[in-house]
């Protein structure tokens, strides 16, 4: 809660002669709203995210499958709308079930992470620099956590319920285990742990990273789409032949970036599966070239 009255004493401790129109409407909207009600507005935007971003690509896989079948990375594999849908009704369940519990030690991780909920704002400079820390050691430490899900007892006894989707969609994403929820939620929080955020920066960087993780679910390799351009993200292509291999594949365990996967010679497989399909389009061109109309194609590139 802001421990301010009026937007005249907020302006004076800032000292401004006015407060900007960001701050202003974050003001009307905090002032008088509990901290642990802030707080708790995570789980109900990272439900909202997780239900409206995977939804126009599974209605444009339903209604209109010409658009959007070319650019899918697995096309003999189709994944019925209901059974997606299960998927979203069962993670969204684990998700409430995982999430849930955070409220009951919500004072001891707002102090831990030093979450600050009033004014001023961050800077745009400051929350770019704050996400890029929180990607940089989110990546790294989910890398690690994600080779040991995939060690025997870690697969069978948790990671397998997530491997269920050979072809991933947008909502396999979040589909797996309890514990796997709670687990993966350490690297997603040790970076706001080491850098404090302001609670915005907080709900925006859990956004991203569910929209990022999305992405690389959704099962299509898209080649307008704006995610290529940041650098060393792997996307869906590069995921989905995580889930392609099965669950003790020794490839692709980077969750968003691909330097770990490079630096740890975890992307061996994955390379070969590229040079692969690089000889046989190369050698299905050629047989057009002369003639043959039977050469192998499995979809569009970039």
């Amino acid at each position: 809660m802001i421990p301010y009255a009026t937007a005249s004493e907020a302006e004076a401790a800032l000292g401004r002669a006015s407060m900007s129109q960001a701050e202003a409407a974050w003001f009307h909207y905090s002032a008088t709203m509990p901290d642990h009600w802030l707080f708790c507005h995570i789980s109900f935007v990272l439900l909202l995210v997780y239900t409206l971003v995977p939804l126009p690509l599974l209605l444009l896989e339903k209604f209109a499958p010409a658009v959007v079948l070319p650019y899918k990375l697995q096309p003999l594999v189709r994944i019925p709308p209901a059974a997606s849908l299960r998927c979203y009704r069962d993670a969204a369940c684990i998700f409430l079930f995982s999430v849930g519990p955070l409220r009951l030690v919500y004072p001891a991780v707002v102090k831990v992470m030093e979450i600050r909920m009033g004014l001023p704002l961050p800077s745009a400079g400051e929350i770019v620099a704050q996400l890029v820390v929180y990607s940089v050691v989110e990546d790294y430490l989910n890398y690690w956590i994600h080779r040991l899900l995939h060690t025997k007892w870690g697969y069978d006894k948790i990671h397998r319920v997530h491997h269920e989707f050979t072809a991933p969609v947008g909502y396999a994403m979040s589909y797996s285990h309890w514990a796997e929820n709670i687990i993966l939620a350490i690297p997603a929080l040790a970076g706001p742990t080491i850098v404090p955020c302001h609670i915005i920066v907080h709900w925006l960087w859990f956004s991203i990273r569910l929209i990022l993780g999305i992405d690389t679910h959704n099962g299509y390799n898209f080649p307008f789409s704006p995610t290529k351009l940041i650098p060393f993200y792997g996307g869906a292509k590069h995921h989905d032949f995580h889930h392609y291999t099965g669950g003790y594949t020794h490839s692709n365990f980077a969750p968003l970036f691909t330097y770990c996967d490079y630096i740890y010679m975890t992307n061996k497989g994955y390379r070969y599966h590229k040079a692969s399909q690089a000889k046989l389009k190369k050698l299905g061109e050629n047989n057009m070239e002369q003639g043959g109309g039977n050469a192998f194609y499995g979809g569009k590139e970039d």
